[in-house]
């Protein structure tokens, strides 16, 4: 095959990857979003300890991550300084336990449908954060599409069946929270020049979890265990559910780290209708007229500000072929004029 089709293959065998990891991240998202509300719901499992649960999560993921890192040595550790470790991190291990801390929490107030709408205010929060640390230019149409996402995520919650205030506020905390780390990978993986496999990624990160969520841990929720001798903890339960945790955050870091947060925002609008159909089809939630106007109209914006930037990247990608065809163009010119001055002498 010559080289034309060699570069299509190329491409495809890209594209083909791209796809898998979303699909492997929208599998693996779906699974962990079922199985935390099963054990956090008073109605299902009856366990609402969402600081124990993260920290089950990341003790299991930071354990495995130093077993392959440093016992069995698959992975190589990354060469990295104290300043880069405290600068990025640190602040990526505090967001995405605040992120999953709120998150998990909310789960024992709202409906799984419900909670997929408010994450559809994603976006809004990447691009605002994106903005104020200047990683973003501002736009006057940007921000209305942005403004008519938030209107369909609040009438979205107009019409929820069995809305908490509190529950809104959890959540929405966590959007903010997951939004900032989002930037936050970006900055880590890209902008420092540090290449960061999964099982890395989750050995610097994990142990951070845990420490800051160990403090919010001892004041609210180990009194309460330790009142509630009755529990046992269940391997299998939280073992399976641990595992699949683990599994989800290497996609994540898979997904972010090979494609973009921008392909992650859109894979996460095609898991939260599938998360809506399954909770009002099988866990029976209430999904109303209204709460899919809603999302319906936020959904149309996301889609919009996807299609933006692909457009976006589209015509920098273009831009920086002719740029390359010019500067190639150029040096041929400067070659036969060298030539020629040659052949004169």
């Amino acid at each position: 095959m010559g080289k034309g089709g060699s570069v299509s293959d190329g491409v495809m065998k890209k594209i083909i990857l791209s796809y898998t990891y979303v699909a492997i991240w929208i599998f693996l998202s779906f699974t962990v979003i079922v199985y935390n509300k099963y054990i956090l719901d008073k109605k299902m499992y009856n366990w609402p300890f969402p600081i124990s649960l993260t920290m089950i999560h990341m003790s299991f993921c930071a354990t495995l991550a130093i077993l392959l890192v440093r016992v069995f040595k698959i992975v190589d550790p990354v060469s990295m300084s104290r300043e880069v470790y405290l600068s990025s991190v640190v602040p990526i291990g505090a967001l995405y336990s605040l992120s999953l801390w709120l998150s998990n929490s909310a789960y024992i107030y709202l409906s799984v449908s419900f909670i997929q709408m408010l994450k559809a205010l994603m976006p809004v929060a990447v691009y605002s954060i994106g903005v104020a640390l200047k990683k973003e230019s501002y736009k006057n149409d940007t921000m209305f599409n942005m403004l008519s996402i938030s209107m369909g995520v609040a009438v979205a919650a107009y019409g929820e069946a069995r809305f908490d205030t509190w529950g809104v506020i959890l959540q929405l905390g966590a959007v903010a929270f997951e939004a900032t780390r989002l930037v936050m990978i970006q900055i880590l993986l890209n902008s420092k020049g540090i290449s960061l496999n999964p099982i890395t990624s989750l050995y610097y990160v994990a142990p951070c979890c845990l420490v800051f969520l160990s403090v919010p841990w001892i004041l609210v929720e180990y009194p309460i265990l330790k009142e509630t001798s009755s529990f046992h903890f269940d391997f299998v339960i939280f073992g399976t559910n641990s595992l699949c945790a683990f599994a989800l955050n290497l996609a994540v870091f898979l997904l972010v780290g090979k494609t973009s947060a921008l392909t992650m925002n859109v894979a996460g609008v095609v898991k939260d209708w599938l998360l809506i159909a399954f909770s009002w089809s099988v866990i029976k939630d209430t999904v109303t007229p209204i709460n899919l106007f809603g999302y319906g109209l936020a959904f149309l914006g996301v889609a919009y500000y996807n299609h933006s930037k692909l457009q976006a990247l589209k015509a920098k990608e273009a831009q920086k072929k002719v740029a390359q065809a010019d500067e190639e163009t150029g040096r041929l010119l400067e070659d036969r004029e060298g030539d020629g001055t040659r052949e004169e002498k």
